[in-house]
């Protein structure tokens, strides 16, 4: 299967995928990234949901959708649609469609595209297990040919184009009881529809495969652009993270999961979904598009050298690497543990003082996600006596400090002696990479004055001098990538970790969110460094690369520590605080889901490791809620149910009292402690 898998995991190159056209908006191809949104008003209410569709063309929304819970609503479509047009607003209308099949017949003539999701269209999830034989398979796909057949047709009738839009939360029994809770489900969910279509030679089709974990998601993109491959299928795609919250962190599990298949380069249509404003994501997903298409554009330095066929990209596996203790009671890194944070200060070493205030200010602070590393530049020689104090004061209040040695020549007679009340040092030179001989001297540099080896490599560095020195190492040194030219730096470590596995290096990788690594240079804010480290760190942890993590670029120490922290949670790779699964909001949401959102956080907001999804409907909530702890739904005006993973347990609660409930819930789970 790997064979088949059209994206590019070491050079950004487009998959070109057949046109498609949504109203007068042409997707796939080579045609732009188009960016999508969705409305948050109640459909019936005609008046507010045409001012926002307009509030969101106006915002640069090339599309935007609608849902249509009911027949009602369906036919208020009519209406939306005539007042927009009436405004000189063209932006293409698609409904959204779930349970309802004559919803979706009848939305299919006011819009110019209706969305379906495969896993609850023509059937009712019940959480079931059933063995299927091979027949009674064939007579439920049978069953879902007669249901879905009338759509297909009349969009061909119509000239509508139509979504497959597969959820993780909503798969079908019957896909759950033969493929199991998996990208593999996922994808059969929607090929399942696409061959139905095919049969009726329909195929202005566009595929989404959401999950609100962006593992699950990028696994099952990936899968289902492989499948459609063996089955000669070129569909576009409709690209989003869903269920992703709201801030920081809605944007940085966005960005990984977009991002990521962005430099796969897959992706015709992206939506960013965050539980605020839905102007809010336009911008997000602008930023997404403009570098995807720099990518695409951009013309590499040189070739990959290597290619890592061990790596598996339909499926998450850690990279293979030995324990290493960073310290003497340190870290330890490795495929058996999370990876380590690094934290720069920007205070140069002649302000020691600065350092050491800084410092103990944050790991006050942050007991429980503190600085595991203290990254600091040594610019000259002069700074070194500094570096002797530093190391002093800081004993016991960082495990290690990593040294980012920016002279020209390191000079080894002039560095403190290991002592027992010094903070460790790991000792990085931009200088080791150069040749061989540099390589030999900074290695022994480091073992003369007891100093751990981190290296700057880059896949062209392995030469067989380059080689021999790093295989005699008595310990593995940390690596991290060393830049060249305008290669992409996600291609650049994922090249680098394939080096080393052919090479049977197994060394920690170092991933840097640094200005050296800049996945896209025309943007210098902090919200664009946001998605660049987001997209950076999280396509490669998301691939298991990726052993100490440092950010480098956001100004302050403590910033820098949260922000890793962030991308480490975001990626799914290492857990320090409660994690949100929050959908968007639509029409179908029974209540202020803004609002709801921020106070159950702040109830909750302290439970390391604990999942809570705040669902607007029941639409995705039980299914989603398979990946949580805990689940507060909208079940009707008013009403939350609570769930514990994917059980309900309690029913129709007064809204007011939900909160309050869900925080007993958590305790008479054993899950609380107090804030």
């Amino acid at each position: 299967m790997k064979s088949s898998y059209c994206g590019s995991r070491f050079h950004p190159v487009r998959r070109m995928s057949r046109v498609v056209s949504i109203g007068g908006v042409l997707t796939g191809g080579d045609n732009p990234v188009r960016v999508q949104s969705m409305t948050t008003t109640d459909t019936l209410d005609v008046d507010a949901t045409v001012r926002q569709t307009i509030e969101l063309a106006e915002a640069g929304c090339e599309i935007v959708r609608i849902t249509a819970p009911n027949v009602r609503a369906a036919e208020a479509l009519g209406q939306i649609s005539h007042a927009v047009r009436s405004a000189k607003i063209e932006v293409p209308l698609v409904a959204d469609i779930h349970f309802t099949p004559k919803a979706a017949m009848e939305a299919a003539k006011h819009v110019e595209k209706v969305r379906v999701n495969p896993g609850n269209y023509a059937d009712r999830k019940k959480f079931q297990t059933r063995e299927y034989s091979d027949s009674q398979y064939g007579e439920e796909l049978e069953r879902l040919h007669d249901s879905f057949s009338p759509l297909v047709l009349r969009c061909k009738e119509l000239g509508r184009s139509m979504r497959i839009g597969t959820n993780h939360g909503s798969l079908s029994d019957r896909i759950m009881n033969r493929f199991g809770d998996s990208p593999r489900g996922m994808a059969e969910s929607a090929l399942e529809f696409i061959r139905i279509a095919r049969t009726h030679n329909f195929h202005d089709l566009v595929l989404s495969m959401k999950a609100s974990n962006p593992k699950v998601m990028i696994q099952a993109y990936r899968l289902v652009v492989s499948l459609m491959n063996a089955e000669e299928m070129d569909y576009p795609l409709h690209l989003g993270v869903t269920e992703a919250g709201d801030g920081e962190d809605a944007r940085i599990k966005s960005a990984i999961g977009i991002g990521s298949l962005l430099l796969d380069g897959l992706g015709d249509t992206i939506r960013v979904s965050l539980t605020e404003d839905p102007v809010a994501e336009v911008p997000v997903a602008q930023d997404l598009a403009r570098r995807a298409e720099a990518w695409w554009t951009a013309n590499p330095s040189a070739d990959p050298v290597v290619q890592d066929e061990e790596n598996d990209p339909f499926s998450y596996q850690r990279r293979n690497c030995p324990e290493l203790s960073l310290a003497s009671g340190g870290p330890l890194v490795g495929e058996k543990h999370p990876p380590v944070v690094i934290a720069r200060s920007h205070h140069p070493l002649s302000k020691s003082a600065e350092i050491i205030r800084e410092l103990a200010q944050v790991q006050v602070g942050a007991k429980d996600t503190p600085v595991e590393g203290l990254l600091i530049t040594l610019e000259n020689s002069s700074d070194l006596a500094h570096l002797a104090t530093l190391r002093s004061a800081l004993f016991g209040a960082v495990p290690f400090l990593l040294i980012d040695d920016q002279r020209d020549e390191s000079d080894e007679d002039t560095i403190p002696p290991t002592r027992t009340n010094l903070v460790p040092l790991l000792w990085h030179s931009n200088q080791a990479n150069t040749d061989e001989a540099s390589l030999a001297r900074f290695l022994a540099f480091c073992d003369q004055a007891g100093q751990q080896p981190v290296l700057s490599l880059h896949p062209d560095s392995f030469t067989p001098g380059f080689i021999a020195l790093l295989s005699s190492l008595p310990a593995p040194p940390l690596v991290t990538l060393a830049p060249r030219g305008n290669e992409n730096s996600v291609s650049g470590y994922r090249s680098l970790a394939a080096s080393l596995s052919i090479h049977q290096l197994p060394f920690p990788i170092w991933i840097r969110n640094n200005t050296d690594n800049l996945l896209f240079s025309d943007d210098n804010t902090f919200s664009a460094r946001l998605l660049d480290s987001s997209i950076l760190s999280g396509s490669l942890l998301c691939d298991g690369i990726g052993d100490i993590l440092s950010v480098e670029h956001t100004g302050t120490l403590n910033r820098n520590r949260g922000l890793a922290y962030n991308l480490l949670q975001g990626a799914r790779a290492r857990i320090s605080k409660t994690e949100f699964v929050a959908c968007p909001s639509c029409g179908r949401t029974l209540f202020d889901l803004q609002s709801t959102t921020q106070r159950v956080k702040q109830a909750t907001g302290h439970l390391k490791g604990v999942t809570i999804a705040v669902m607007g409907c029941i639409v995705n909530g039980p299914g989603e809620m398979a990946d949580a702890d805990f689940g507060y739904v909208g079940s009707g005006p008013g009403k939350i149910d609570l769930y514990v993973s994917k059980n309900r347990v309690k029913s129709a609660i007064p809204e007011n009292d939900a909160v309050d409930q869900l925080v007993q819930l958590i305790q008479e789970e054993g899950k609380w402690i107090e804030p």
